[in-house]
């Protein structure tokens, strides 16, 4: 009888053997962990300096509040947006931090829990450190999405029709999300944002295998399956 391999370590397989894009799913996909964008980023202002003010306190979480889940959907598409949001959108003004930010996203996961560790360890490449994040604090900074696109990648296609029976869950499907990244914050007294492309892929599993879209694995940050 064959060994179990669980749906993420079949996507890995999968898309290492046939397409060589082992690296999107495992890597580590760092970008810009300050206000401050990096030389090849285009930006709205000057690069900002050191804070000049003591820092920004976050508002106070209400007892009992939480961030929004991502929606229930068996919409592939409609999940793969609202899962994006939920994955590049955050604001330090509030007062929740890098862990309720990946929480949100290792909840809409694999409710076996089969890929938990492996999502939960995408997610983190995503969202600044805890550290950073005390940094982007003082600059009350906000980062937000916009989406441009939102398509299944060919290299997909051509997985699918490759792959074997029993290597993928039924109703697994790969999303790619092409957009802008913006980060707002204030320096001293002045308000300033930067911006840059991004995109990425998110691995889901829809019907028959689940009553609702879930997410498996997510592309490093700028590696994402065309």
């Amino acid at each position: 009888m064959a060994a179990y391999m669980s749906p993420g370590r079949r996507i890995v397989l999968l898309l290492s053997i046939g397409f060589g894009v082992l690296a999107a799913l495992i890597g580590v996909g760092l970008y810009g962990l300050v206000l401050a964008p990096s030389p090849s980023e285009p930006t709205t202002s000057v690069e900002p300096k050191a804070p000049t003010t003591a820092g920004i306190d976050p508002e106070p979480r209400a007892s009992g509040e939480t961030l929004p889940p991502i929606r229930s959907t068996m919409g592939a598409e409609a999940f793969a947006r609202d899962a994006a949001y939920a994955l590049i959108n955050w604001d330090t003004a509030r007062d929740f931090d890098p862990a309720d930010y990946a929480q949100v996203i290792v909840d809409a996961g694999d409710p076996s829990g089969t890929e938990t560790a492996g999502l939960a360890s995408d997610v983190r490449t995503y969202l600044p450190t805890a550290d950073a994040w005390v940094t982007l604090r003082t600059y009350g900074t906000r980062q937000w999405l916009t989406v441009d696109e939102a398509f299944v990648p060919a290299s997909w296609n051509e997985a699918i029709d490759q792959a074997t029976p029993g290597q993928l869950l039924p109703g697994t499907i790969a999303y790619t999300i092409t957009g802008t990244r913006h980060r707002a914050g204030i320096v001293g007294t002045q308000a300033q944002e930067t911006s840059r492309p991004i995109a990425f892929t998110l691995f889901i599993a829809c019907e028959p295998s689940f009553d609702e879209c879930r997410l498996l694995r997510l592309s490093e940050v700028d590696n994402p399956l065309r």
